[in-house]
């Protein structure tokens, strides 16, 4: 029985730290009040203490799920993908169709962590630099095997290639907080493949 409670309550924080992701990822972590956090988590301030710290643990741990969802994801269809060229197409279109699709024009929640807190926490920037490093990891060596199997140009190091593809694909999450449009997503991404091809 005590099992079972315990797989329920870690089910439940897990909800929880979904919620907080949305929360900190619409306002940002300046903008949400303790207040606000409280009444969208739909627990008590001493439930929220007991279990997940104060708001900058909250934060810090909705990161880190946000990064393992999100990111994780994507590393795994990069590094599980046979070919190079279409899986790298198939990415750039989801962060497009996302960027089209958000309401509220979120961006990316690393991103704009990023923009709004790494320069002035360390324990931030290093979440958002290990992110960085791991999603440029995958880049690198799907590049590196696109480039050998000569699907992939090799007129550009491939390092300089998976550098290239982040910052573009995070260009196109802060593209999306200003609310570009169809035509700006385009370009961007016609000249991303023009560089691969």
């Amino acid at each position: 029985m005590g099992s079972c409670m315990a797989r329920f309550k870690e089910f439940v924080k897990e909800d929880v730290l979904d919620r907080a992701v949305n929360l900190f990822w619409c306002k940002g972590y300046n903008g949400t009040s303790m207040e606000e956090v409280v009444t969208c988590l739909g627990i008590s301030r001493s439930s929220l203490y007991d279990t997940f710290g104060d708001k900058r643990q909250l934060f810090l741990q909705a990161l880190n799920r946000y990064r393992q969802q999100m990111s994780g994801a994507m590393i795994a269809m990069v590094n599980q993908s046979e070919a190079t060229l279409p899986t790298i197409k198939h990415l750039f279109a989801v962060a497009v169709q996302e960027s089209l699709d958000s309401k509220l024009s979120k961006g990316c929640f690393i991103v704009n962590t990023t923009i709004e807190l790494a320069a002035h926490d360390p324990e931030i920037a290093r979440i958002v630099n290990a992110n960085m490093q791991d999603v440029e990891d995958a880049f690198y060596q799907a590049v590196k095997r696109g480039q050998e199997k000569g699907e992939l140009s090799t007129k550009h190091d491939a390092r300089a290639v998976a550098r290239f593809l982040f910052n573009n694909v995070s260009g196109i999450r802060v593209a999306a907080k200003s609310g570009a449009d169809q035509t700006v997503y385009n370009d961007i991404v016609s000249v991303v493949m023009s560089i691969l091809n």
